[in-house]
């Protein structure tokens, strides 16, 4: 079943020509990952897809309807790059943060559900942060942080969950831990759209990859496939991170 379609899709911004006739489809189970250097579009793509930005040409549709016309917002959820940028002072604690994932769900008085406390309660148990459920959000750490946005995300049972960047500024044992957890619910049957800059550590967890590239175009594999390919480390020019594409694709970067 198709979750997620792109077809020619072309953005431009006022300066630069970012995307070209970009096409990929993505299934009801797939877990995708964004890749390519800073610059080439993967935060726009998503924001086209979810309708934040006009494409200039082509067609995004989720579920079998137009992006720009779709109601069915309880099927999708999205994680920012930015969730886990939180003072450490700031009052709201993780069942308040979780909690508004049910927005939705609201009755017209603007009350939460009924069933709200068990769906917040499962949803931190989901993701490992049950016992962090009174603790203000500024106190956690960074994958602790990003637990509680991807519980938020899950709280209203989405058929696919896009994240922008998840791992981003938390480090290297979290963001284990945070593929895992990814991974986990993607085997439960969750669709998985991810925007990364670190493949090595989602690869495993993947079913395909996306390469966006400078000029433009893209190109789509298994996650097999990229694996098998003669893998470049190439370093990111704007997180001073490394990356990693096929080798064959590095004229294109």
């Amino acid at each position: 079943m198709e979750v997620l379609k792109v077809t020619d899709l072309s953005f431009d911004y006022p300066d630069k020509s970012i995307l070209h006739r970009i096409s990929f489809t993505v299934n009801k189970g797939d877990f995708l990952c964004i890749v390519g250097t800073n610059g080439t579009g993967k935060s726009t793509l998503l924001k086209l897809i979810l309708n934040r930005l006009k494409p200039l040409e082509g067609r995004i549709t989720l579920f079998g309807e137009n992006s720009a016309n779709f109601k069915s917002l309880y099927k999708i959820a999205y994680v920012s790059q930015k969730a886990t940028s939180f003072n450490r002072d700031f009052p709201a604690t993780v069942e308040e943060i979780v909690s508004l994932g049910l927005y939705s769900k609201k009755t017209p008085l603007g009350f939460l559900p009924p069933e709200s406390e068990k769906m917040i309660d499962d949803a931190l148990e989901t993701v490992g942060m049950s016992d962090y459920k009174h603790k203000k959000i500024g106190r956690l750490s960074g994958g602790q942080q990003q637990r509680v946005f991807i519980a938020k995300a899950l709280i209203s049972k989405p058929e696919i969950i896009f994240l922008d960047e998840p791992t981003v500024g938390i480090d290297i044992k979290a963001v284990d831990s945070i593929c895992c957890l990814l991974g986990e619910l993607n085997k439960k049957g969750i669709t998985i759209v991810m925007v990364t800059h670190d493949i090595s550590s989602i690869l495993y967890h993947s079913s395909h990859v996306l390469l966006l590239f400078e000029d433009g175009s893209s190109e789509m594999m298994t996650s097999e496939q990229f694996g098998q390919s003669s893998v470049l480390s190439h370093v990111h020019h704007h997180t001073g991170e490394e990356e990693f594409v096929p080798k064959s694709m590095k004229k294109r970067l």
